[in-house]
């Protein structure tokens, strides 16, 4: 009898991988037209991965990967206990916060008033004028920027001295770094995230307001109990991945924007790291920052999806 059971048990595993096979071989061209999106990870995403070790070295250029001294986390130490590491923290948090705060919502504020629009050629207009920016180059924006905004020439300058007030140095001054950084990417992509809500809010039956309106419920009950709950697990999703990112603030646009003037109110992790490993070439350094940046996104994401799960169908 037990002989029988274990042939049994040994049997299965087997008949588990001839299914699995034939599954595979039945649904092969799907799984062709896969392979290149699997290669694609595979090289740009999981192999690069190796490059870790270098965060636990004394990376030298000479020695090369391999033959580079360990530094166990000496690396890590030198990045917590640096004289900059609570500043550019700070301002890599806060202005994570305020993207995710404003430049998150703006998108969903857009694609509902879109939504309510009936006039489809006005609708069509907004949205190509709101989207266009995000196929502009942030060297290019800021090109915007400076002929608006620069204290001589800038245009919002000279419409203020005309006015009477004193002109703004928005592009040097601390005080309006965190702002212009915000309110620029907002500019910028607010229309193309739009488009994201729009398409799910397509997908929203029209019999559900036509019961809405029968039963006497105003426009703002609709947007509340039918367009948003309709959108929310589209909203769920793009919150989850932004949380990923929390500490990726935007180098492009840092980068671009941040000079000597208010560099400590926008200075941030990306912009750090990038001085000192391709300036400097502390590239452990800058590997072990990378790391830490790594873990603290993907703590966030669990958490985040742990959090959507439990009060999934509880939040509107």
């Amino acid at each position: 009898m037990h002989a029988a059971l274990d042939r049994a048990c040994a049997t299965k595993p087997t008949a588990a991988r001839n299914t699995l096979w034939k599954k595979i071989w039945k649904y092969k061209v799907l799984y062709l037209l896969l392979l290149p999106e699997l290669l694609y990870l595979f090289i740009f995403k999981y192999a690069p991965m190796a490059g870790i070790i270098v965060a636990f070295k004394q990376y030298n250029l000479t020695l090369g990967f391999f033959d580079s001294p360990w530094a166990g986390l000496d690396n890590f130490r030198a990045f917590i206990n640096g004289v900059y590491f609570r500043d550019i923290l700070l301002n890599t948090v806060l202005i994570s916060l305020y993207k995710l705060v404003f430049g998150f919502s703006a998108p969903i504020i857009l694609a509902l008033m879109l939504n309510e629009v009936r006039i489809s050629w006005f609708k069509r207009t907004i949205q190509t004028i709101t989207y266009l920016p995000h196929f502009i180059s942030w060297v290019i924006a800021y090109g915007l920027m400076a002929a608006l905004l620069s204290p001589g020439s800038g245009l919002v300058n000279v419409l203020l001295k005309q006015y009477g007030f004193e002109p703004v140095a928005f592009l040097t001054d601390p005080d309006w770094g965190r702002t212009l950084v915000v309110l620029s990417d907002i500019w910028k992509e607010v229309g193309w995230g739009a488009i994201l809500y729009l398409a799910a809010l397509a997908g929203v039956s029209p019999s559900l307001y036509e019961a809405a309106r029968m039963d006497g419920a105003s426009r703002l009950r609709q947007l509340w109990h039918i367009t948003l709950p309709g959108i929310r697990n589209v909203i769920l999703v793009l919150l989850i991945l932004r949380m990923g990112s929390i500490l990726d603030a935007g180098f492009d646009q840092i980068f671009i924007i941040s000079n000597s003037f208010n560099q400590e109110k926008v200075d941030i992790i990306d912009t750090w790291v990038y001085r000192q490993g391709i300036e400097r070439l502390q590239i452990g350094l800058a590997t072990a920052v990378g790391v830490f940046k790594s873990l603290i996104g993907t703590v966030l994401v669990l958490t985040s999806n742990q959090i959507a799960k439990k009060f999934d169908g509880q939040i509107w």
